[in-house]
């Protein structure tokens, strides 16, 4: 991901990424919206990339980095707390089977929103509370429109643990929201979207209005069901159940438990956004936490097979999905997506064309208009990502051949005594 793959420096990350130069460069303290929490941090990738004519190479691979700094602390926190067979397919699927596959290309504030909530969250589990929620609440500072989600997740714990004082970790990122806008628009109230909050009209019957006044009726199903946006076939995994596989592994319930009930306060906050579609980025764009507990749920039915071979089908199938997603947003993105449902760079008539429209799902349109040229570094990616694809693949695919070996034996038995 940091050597092979081509970085995305348009979009928000490219602003980001102009105020934070700014910033160093020229001590300007920009004044636009978006937060400046996570690009901070990635102060000493610029710092180095400056220091050898390259700012841009170095500061765009900061959500790489983020990732593998993420799953290598899930990976140390959790490998004495649940099975290893668990947590290495987890991680597997978490980097190349899902969405952060995608977001990890460019310089977004969504990734340093994830990993810090994700982070956070297995902290919690290991006798580090404080350190955790305090990792919560930078990463939720980052994205203000996730602290309703934090809110959500942090009535969950005080409700399982019984601990009301875990409530002043909201207080926390709340406090940081404050100040930041302080510090950089002079009032703890602006946010820096006044005035540029609000979409265009389109042919869509509720496009135009401000704020956070999309149905959220039509919001969710949206967000869930659309092909272009919706969570059934970026996150298959989330809608898969894993209840009944939890019972035995405490902590995975609890974190699991926890992550739901970040991706529900994402998810309703979102459905009354006006851009709850995230314009022409690829995929559910603000939904990418989703990915975690999506993961999650698919390394628990592979480390845990049922004995259905209906639910090894469907184990089979949401998973790869869910490898295709990683490779698809990996190698083959959505650059030309934009181009038929952006024709002019603004998002008007022809986006409701790639909300909903399977062919022009990020997910199919190579498919419709054919598979793009390949670097030779995508190809390698692409020949490894299928690899771990085969590796995560292969325990399912030979369950689910057992059953239909068991089914098969029988019916062939039945055949022969048939009246042919």
């Amino acid at each position: 991901m940091l050597f092979l793959l081509p970085r995305m420096d348009w979009g928000d990350g490219s602003i980001r990424y102009f105020q934070l130069t700014g910033l160093l460069a020229q001590g300007t303290v920009p004044e636009q919206k978006y937060s400046m929490i996570g690009p901070l941090l990635s102060t000493p990738l610029w710092l180095i990339g400056n220091a050898v004519g390259a700012p841009s190479w170095w500061t765009l691979r900061y959500n790489p980095l983020l990732l593998m700094g993420g799953v290598a602390f899930v990976w140390f926190a959790l490998r004495n707390r649940l099975p290893r067979p668990l947590l290495r397919r987890f991680i597997l699927l978490l980097v190349f089977a899902s969405m952060f596959a995608h977001h990890q290309l460019g310089y977004n504030g969504e990734v340093f929103t994830a990993i810090l909530v994700l982070i956070g969250t297995v902290a919690l589990l290991g006798n580090r509370a404080w350190p955790g929620w305090l990792a919560v609440a930078v990463g939720v500072a980052s994205t203000p429109a996730a602290l309703p989600a934090m809110a959500l997740m942090t009535a969950k714990r005080v409700w399982d643990v019984r601990r009301l004082r875990w409530v002043l970790a909201v207080c926390v990122a709340v406090a940081l929201v404050m100040t930041e806008a302080w510090l950089r628009r002079g009032s703890p109230f602006a946010t820096g979207y006044e005035g540029d909050n609000q979409g265009r009209r389109t042919i869509m019957p509720y496009s135009g209005l401000p704020g956070f006044s999309y149905p959220i009726f039509f919001g969710i199903l949206s967000l869930i069901f659309s092909f272009g946006k919706g969570l059934l076939f970026f996150a298959p995994g989330l809608f898969l159940p894993v209840r009944q596989r939890l019972r035995h592994l405490a902590a995975a319930g609890q974190l699991y438990d926890l992550w739901l009930a970040f991706v529900i306060g994402l998810l309703l906050l979102y459905a009354t956004y006006w851009s709850w579609s995230g314009s022409s980025f690829w995929g559910p764009r603000y939904l990418l936490f989703a990915a975690i507990p999506a993961a999650f749920a698919l390394a628990v039915r592979c480390y845990q097979p049922d004995a259905s071979a209906l639910s090894d089908l469907v184990t089979v199938v949401a998973l790869g999905l869910s490898i295709w997603v990683g490779i698809n947003g990996a190698v083959f993105g959505d650059i030309d997506v934009p181009k038929v449902c952006w024709p002019d760079g603004a998002g008007n008539y022809e986006g409701p064309i790639c909300f909903y429209t399977p062919e022009f799902s990020a997910l199919w349109y190579p498919f419709v208009a054919g598979i793009k040229p390949l670097t030779a570094g995508q190809w390698i990616y692409l020949g490894y990502s299928l690899a771990v694809g085969a590796y995560l693949m292969a325990g399912p695919l030979l369950r689910l051949a057992g059953h239909l070996r068991i089914w098969a034996i029988p019916a062939a038995a039945r055949a022969k005594d048939l009246p042919w």
